[in-house]
């Protein structure tokens, strides 16, 4: 059975897929060990599908194919070794030191990051906010929110997310990192003005300005600012600022207002009415990403 080494230090961001992530020193060097554990075929869902957002294995092959290595504004950390054993794979990278970096420079990152050329391997992620929708429909949509003031509001945007997903759907295709927040953007390239980033398990495609919808839930800067800078790194003709703006706001509401619900989901059944526990630690920070997207919720509600 695999086992971490005396000494790794444990570190944030197990997850369904992955069994734990440490620091460590290796030959001298700080690395960063994540280990992905091989999902049971009865329990997996999408987790053993190439194509969808949540296979179990995706930030493994990328790291094995280099796609991403040399990618401009956004590239992967220095892959040390990945090993692959009957229980799942270890993956150790090069550890990322941090540097606080602002909105508007990584929303260009992502604005270049965008026209990657990934190829065409099968396991590159698809369809990541429908499918993620599609998990909450599953479980019986936004519940939670209905029971707030905002359910009409909520009861909107839900019944008309199919129609927003094929505006975006239609929108042009551009490489994404798919999990663009801040902290998975630690570092900058050392040759270049690019980013590095970690945590490529949902690298993919989708529509342009998705992965700058993402980022804005985790920056100080409103929405059209940084759809500007984004819109100043892309390559000529490859999309309108219309385009962007519209694919950015839809990841950022539907994202928002999902992780509202799932938040309030989670404290909804303790004692004392719903209304009292909007300020909770665990919820008061959801309600405010969602009420800095007011703007964004109002127009697609127009």
């Amino acid at each position: 059975m695999w086992q971490p080494e005396p000494g790794w230090q444990p570190l944030p961001g197990a997850g369904p897929a992955t069994a734990g992530v440490w620091s460590a020193t290796v030959g001298g060097r700080d690395v960063v060990v994540k280990r992905l554990r091989c999902p049971d075929p009865v329990d997996a869902h999408g987790a053993l599908v190439p194509s969808d957002v949540n296979y179990w294995r995706r930030a493994a092959d990328v790291a094995l194919s280099g796609v991403v290595a040399g990618a401009p504004g956004l590239r992967e950390a220095p892959v040390v070794r990945v090993e692959e054993d009957d229980e799942g794979i270890t993956l150790v990278h090069a550890r990322v030191g941090h540097v606080v970096a602002p909105g508007l420079w990584l929303a260009a990152c992502l604005g270049r990051f965008a026209a990657t050329d990934l190829g065409d391997h099968s396991w590159l992620a698809r369809d990541q906010l429908r499918s993620r929708l599609a998990l909450v429909a599953h479980r019986g949509g936004w519940r939670t929110l209905a029971r707030t003031p905002m359910a009409d509001i909520a009861d909107h945007l839900w019944s008309h997310r199919t129609q927003w997903l094929d505006v975006c759907d239609a929108l042009p295709q551009v490489a994404q990192h798919g999990d663009p927040s801040a902290a998975n953007i630690p570092g900058r390239a050392a040759h270049d003005d690019g980013a590095i980033a970690i945590d490529w398990a949902h690298l993919g495609r989708g529509p342009v300005g998705a992965d700058l919808g993402y980022l804005s839930l985790a920056t100080r800067e409103e929405v059209d600012p940084l759809v500007e800078a984004y819109v100043a790194r892309l390559p000529a003709g490859l999309a309108t600022t219309d385009d962007v703006r519209t694919g950015a706001r839809v990841m950022a509401v539907y994202t928002a207002l999902t992780r509202l619900d799932w938040a309030l989901a989670r404290v909804a059944d303790g004692e004392g009415a719903l209304a009292g526990k909007f300020r909770h630690p665990s919820v008061a920070p959801y309600i405010r990403a969602m009420q800095r997207q007011v703007d964004q919720i109002e127009a697609l509600l127009a």
